[in-house]
């Protein structure tokens, strides 16, 4: 796995990961242009990411219909440079039916116990809190 981050300007740089460009950049009060997710953001997109892609493909082999999925992650950060998570709260909302939430909290279980990578490593240095939400 390799990935090449190229400063742009001002405090902007661009990842590239086999042709997929996506922008690391801060505030402008922060110096920066504020043209992308600041990393510390990118981080808890790809936690979402990677737990939402398990979350998928275990309701899709467990035959459960939905049409819905976003996964909210909210971190709480040290005082004190270098200013690392401390938590990090989930929450997943999906609309799978009711008969199915069983199910629905099993894959997001699954994904945070077993399969998720991200969340194993981010899991050694702070608490990782989830829950699940039905929607309409």
């Amino acid at each position: 796995m390799k990935v090449t981050t190229t400063w742009k300007e001002a405090l902007a740089f661009d990842a590239n990961a086999d042709g997929h460009i996506v922008r690391l950049d801060t505030t402008k009060e922060g110096g920066g242009l504020d043209s992308g997710m600041s990393p510390k953001k990118m981080l808890l997109a790809s936690l979402c990411g990677c737990s939402g892609m398990d979350v998928v493909d275990i309701l899709q082999k467990m035959k459960v219909h939905f049409t819905q999925l976003e996964i909210t992650a909210e971190a709480e950060q040290t005082d004190e440079h270098p200013k690392v998570f401390k938590s990090i709260e989930l929450v997943y909302h999906c609309n799978v039916s009711a008969e199915d939430e069983d199910k629905f909290k099993r894959a997001v279980n699954l994904s945070m116990e077993k399969y998720c990578g991200i969340s194993a490593m981010l899991a050694k240095h702070c608490a990782i809190n989830y829950q699940t939400v039905l929607i309409d």
